[in-house]
């Protein structure tokens, strides 16, 4: 994929396309007119106000939902900018509904998704995380590293831009403690979602 320089893309009305699960849902199907949601898209299209955002994640999504659903919700939208943010549920189900999704079935629908990014120039792959708040939550991470690892060979092999935000959150709960990040370990807070804004436009290059 080529990589368009950033003068090019502050020279253009680009349109901004995240896909993902209720991290980027964040309530956007009931926040009319926009329907941006009340997380990080809705910080960073704030930020952004020269820019076409469109948020087009569904809460509880897997890898496998991204997959049904890519082609009208990503390749017919054509975004200059495509943010994709999944993975957390394929590690939760595994361990609150005895539902796993393995780490070689996640990489291949994720695979299958970037094989068709309906001409973005760039795409920005984010890490899914999660901040033990609970015992139980602390083995999450047997399951949820692999995942991880998958991310980043993906961001790699399809020259996208990578968002390590695991790394990235543990460090800020070192200061600020996990549920100040993610109450419940996974959805962020006001404060998560601002540093999880705050990091895609650096990354991004804004």
């Amino acid at each position: 994929m080529a990589a368009v320089q950033l003068s090019t893309l502050e020279t253009m009305n680009a349109s901004i396309l995240f896909i993902g699960d209720s991290i980027t849902d964040c309530g956007r199907r009931d926040d009319s007119p926009d329907f941006l949601g009340d997380g990080f898209v809705r910080m960073i299209a704030e930020r952004l106000t020269d820019r076409h955002v469109v948020n087009v994640g569904i809460s509880g999504n897997r890898a496998i939902d991204l997959r049904d659903r890519w082609h009208i919700d990503v390749v017919e939208q054509q975004p200059h900018i495509l943010t994709v943010y999944v993975g957390i549920n394929d590690t939760w189900r595994r361990y609150d509904e005895a539902d796993p999704t393995t780490a070689a079935s996640f990489e291949a629908d994720y695979r299958a998704c970037l094989a068709n990014l309906g001409g973005a120039s760039v795409v920005i792959l984010v890490e899914p995380f999660v901040l033990p708040v609970t015992e139980d939550q602390q083995r999450w991470h047997e399951d949820l590293d692999e995942k991880r690892a998958a991310v980043a060979r993906l961001a790699s092999e399809f020259g996208a831009r990578f968002l390590p935000l695991q790394s990235l959150l543990a460090a800020a709960a070192e200061n600020h403690g996990a549920a100040a990040l993610a109450q419940d370990g996974v959805h962020p807070t006001a404060l998560g979602h601002r540093l999880i804004a705050d990091a895609w436009l650096q990354l991004a290059g804004f």
